[in-house]
């Protein structure tokens, strides 16, 4: 016996339409004054008087590439989700369980990475802004009030050695001895400190304005959590003798004076968290953490890097190298400091290295505080074959690793929302969670990147544009999914201005029998091998057709039309309809191969890749085994879930 039970039902609040101010900010966003440095971190903070403890206290907070809030030296918020500047978002936050009768100190720690940012991240420069959200928290609005400094003990870190596409920002080197201590807490001495620099107010999305490109909207995500998790075992250590049960008990860990130690700890399964050191003594002495999935094995004699980009099994550790992003960090000598990166890391293992100086250095205490989009995992599955169970847990393990402020490909390489990936992400959403707000805002942020020409881009949000033609065509099967699995058509109907621009793009590149020729841009498919592929393109004949950027544009006609018959125009509906019935005659006498039961890959009829196969025809689901592995790998990701069966 098999039951299913999937969390579909639909969230009632994220069928409302998010809103935005409409009351001007009297707020200005602020930074540091002097020579704008090209990676920069910005430290500010504002005395706040109050005779009585409110019971509320709620402000709007943004800032420009991210902000840490804090009251009282406690961490309240972090943001802003990313978006694009004409929707930059801001978070709302209660103050008030955070305050105090008397003094009160509300900072923020404002890192721009400039030219070393993350792909995904968009920047107007450097800026921080809060707005109270009624008369009495304007008290605390961002101006020249506010006091401000250029915390110059971070520099950023190159990331070495990545055996993969690596755009997901630097390692962060901090010189201890130049952080100001306690700055975040009633009664330090700012007076040295100069007076923020006031730029443009804030504006909210919709209002004119000449003082600044960023129109300000509410985020519509919630806050991600974070939840405190202890590393788990210690795989090896040299140089040093630990205590038992470090690192998942705390205890103390002194490093002797002139002594390198290296310590690698593991977590035991992949986590996105803020690993948080605490040190003391050990004056001058470096430390680095660095991160990584697993090990890489090594191949002697083999000179060539890519060749040794392999992990095997992850568990193992034996005769491996560890690769991976690193943080630094040079001791002050003081008691308990402590280091965070400001954003957080993917790991598994974490490796400590420590180079005493004259003092000895010890390790107070390592944990980290594991973060995510806060997910309820809703879905049941009841079967006699219990591993179906620990497959699903494993899948939902890696929704959750790609999931934050948007979807990810990869947490620990890119960070980047492509609409490949995303769309599978998102019915993984609607099955086993059924919180939809991160689907709405992907097919949200999506639908914003549409280039003039009419299609999306390939992934959004990001400082780096991509155009892949057909994710375009997953877009649209992504508003799909929405309206088949969520009952919020308005939301949908919302989008099908964007999916005619779409369809009106791939329009222009149809030959008179309706089949692509020479359709421009990157037309990826998958990064399979094989002769004729290019860069992920599948093969494409010598008069520019392929079969299977036909077969997606048919499938994407095919389900524009239900939607537009549905929620939106009944001409477009038919013309979507008698555009997909010539594609799909076309198609049938352009690649069938009758003796083979096989659609082609070109015209010419020499290839059969699988994903035509997956796409062509409903009634052919034995013949896999005639497929190579790798190519039904690709049919898996991007077609099994089309939803219709084409031809």
């Amino acid at each position: 016996m098999l039951l299913l039970c999937f969390a579909i039902v639909m969230d009632k609040a994220s069928a409302q339409k998010s809103t935005v101010d409409q009351k001007r900010w009297n707020a200005y966003w602020i930074d540091v004054p002097g020579q704008a440095k090209d990676y920069e971190v910005c430290l500010f903070r504002k005395t706040l008087d109050i005779a009585a403890k409110p019971a509320n206290y709620v402000v709007k907070v943004s800032g420009d590439n991210r902000y840490k809030l804090f009251v009282n030296g406690t961490l309240v918020s972090i943001g802003p989700a990313r978006g694009d500047f004409y929707y930059w978002n801001y978070e709302t936050v209660d103050l008030a369980p955070y305050l105090a009768t008397g003094k009160n100190v509300i900072s923020a720690i404002v890192v721009n990475e400039g030219s070393w940012k993350p792909a995904a991240q968009m920047s107007y420069g450097t800026g921080f802004i809060l707005q109270g959200a009624t008369e009495a928290e304007e008290a605390i609005n961002t101006n020249n009030t506010w006091k401000c400094l250029h915390d110059t003990a971070y520099h950023p870190l190159a990331v070495a050695l990545i055996y993969s596409y690596y755009v997901a920002g630097p390692g962060e080197l901090v010189d201890m001895k130049l952080q100001p201590k306690n700055w975040q807490i009633p009664g330090f001495d700012d007076s040295n400190w100069p007076q923020a620099n006031r730029l443009g107010k804030g504006w909210p999305k919709g209002q004119f304005n000449f003082d600044d490109g960023r129109e300000l909207v509410p985020s519509p995500i919630p806050a991600r959590e974070m939840i405190m998790q202890r590393l788990q075992v210690m795989r090896k250590a040299e140089g040093v003798k630990l205590p038992a049960g470090f690192p998942a008990h705390v205890g103390p860990v002194t490093i002797p004076a002139n002594t390198k130690a290296t310590i690698l700890l593991d977590q035991t399964y992949l986590t996105n968290a803020y690993p948080s050191l605490f040190i003391s003594g050990g004056k001058g002495a470096g430390v680095s953490m660095s991160y990584a999935e697993g090990m890489y094995i090594i191949e002697p004699g083999n000179k060539n890097w890519r060749a040794q980009g392999h992990k095997g099994n992850r568990n193992e550790i034996e005769g491996k190298r560890f690769v991976g992003r690193k943080d630094s960090i040079i001791s002050d000598g003081s008691d308990l400091q402590e280091f965070t990166p400001f954003n957080w890391r993917t790991y598994r293992y974490l490796q400590l290295v420590v180079q005493t100086k004259d003092e000895p250095l010890v390790i107070v205490d390592i944990y980290g505080k594991a973060t995510g989009y806060p997910f309820q995992y809703n879905a049941k599955l009841e079967s006699e074959n219990k591993q179906l169970d620990t497959i699903l847990q494993i899948g939902w393990h890696t929704a959750r690793l790609c999931s934050w402020e948007t979807y990810m490909d990869c947490p620990y390489y890119e960070q980047l929302q492509y609409i490949g990936d995303t769309r599978i992400q998102a019915m993984v959403s609607y099955y086993d969670s059924g919180d939809d707000r991160l689907a709405r805002n992907a097919i949200t942020l999506l639908d914003h990147s549409r280039i003039a020409e009419g299609i999306t881009e390939s992934r959004y949000p990001t400082a780096i544009p991509q155009l892949i033609p057909t994710f375009s065509l997953w877009w649209i099967g992504m508003l799909h999914d929405y309206y088949m699995y969520r009952n919020d058509s308005r939301f949908v109907a919302d989008k099908l201005p964007g999916e005619r621009q779409v369809l009106s793009f791939f329009n222009r590149y149809q030959q008179a029998d309706g089949s692509l020729k020479n359709a421009p841009y990157w037309e990826f498919t998958d990064w399979a091998g094989g002769k004729d592929w290019s860069a992920g393109t599948a093969p494409i004949g010598a008069n520019g057709n392929s079969s299977i950027l036909d077969m997606q544009l048919l499938w994407a006609y095919q389900i524009a039309s239900e939607l537009e018959n549905k929620l939106g125009s009944k001409e477009f509906a038919a013309r979507y309809q008698k555009l997909a019935l010539q594609l799909k005659q076309t198609i049938r006498n352009k690649y069938w191969v009758a003796a083979k039961n096989l659609y082609a890959d070109r015209p010419e009829k020499r290839c059969f890749f699988s994903a035509c196969q997956c796409i062509g025809d409903t009634n052919r689901r034995c013949r896999w085994h005639t497929i190579q592995s790798h190519q039904q790998k690709t049919a898996d990701r991007y077609f099994a879930g089309a939803g219709v069966y084409l031809l």
